[in-house]
């Protein structure tokens, strides 16, 4: 999984790009994770709680899109997929899917945030 962070120099917003299938990821951490080290520091205690065996399964729901973690893996997932879809669109629907959803694992989704919180404090 490749990343790379960017800051917008006129206006301060900050971006994440990820690669191919992990896309979901990047418009998580740009869009519904932002800035808000509240935010960030709730998700990185819920990996440790899941890592430690405290927690099962943790779900923070966004405006768009919403994470979900085990004790093994990390969802992020546009809040539209929920809906059932025709079957006839399923097959055009893959490929908005795979730009809607992208998982990866708990220590991965760890290492990305606090690489997160670093580029924020930079």
């Amino acid at each position: 999984m490749d990343y790379e962070f960017r800051r917008n120099s006129l206006d301060g917003s900050v971006l994440a790009l990820f690669s191919m299938d992990h896309e979901a990821l990047g418009r998580w951490l740009s869009e519904e994770l932002g800035k808000d080290e509240a935010k960030l520091s709730a998700v990185l205690q819920a990996i440790a709680q899941l890592q430690a065996g405290e927690l099962e399964h943790y779900q923070l729901v966004g405006r768009d899109l919403t994470l979900e973690m085990d004790k093994e893996q990390a969802v992020v997932a546009a809040n539209v997929l929920g809906i059932e879809e025709d079957h006839d669109l399923q097959e055009f629907m893959n490929l908005y899917d795979a730009e809607s959803i992208a998982n990866c694992g708990l220590e991965d989704l760890q290492q990305v945030l606090e690489s997160w919180r670093e580029f924020l404090g930079s």
